[in-house]
């Protein structure tokens, strides 16, 4: 990790999720998480992310893991870290956060 890299943290929900799926969605999730750390901005570094449109609240964004799942989260910039919410199959992610 370079001193410009962001850290990445997992929350409980994230957490969870990855201690009980199988080996390959886990290995493909921690990877597609990793490019978080180097730039975790829609537009920039690896990875299919976007801000979603969520009033009143801390900017969220999300980033699709594998072909069935997506990660919410948020970035600290001036800590720079993220922080990882949840990690939800696709379909649902669209009906909670209607993106």
């Amino acid at each position: 990790m370079s001193e410009d890299d962001y850290a990445v943290f997992l929350a409980d929900q994230p957490r969870e999720f990855l201690s009980v799926a199988n080996e390959k969605t886990t290995r493909i999730c921690m990877e597609k998480l990793g490019y978080l750390s180097e730039n975790p901005y829609p537009g920039r570094g690896r990875g299919d992310k976007e801000k979603l449109p969520i009033d009143g609240r801390r900017d969220r964004f999300r980033m699709h893991v594998s072909r069935t799942y997506t990660a919410i989260y948020t970035v600290l910039k001036n800590e720079k870290e993220v922080r990882v919410l949840e990690i939800l199959p696709i379909d649902d992610a669209y009906k909670r956060y209607g993106f």
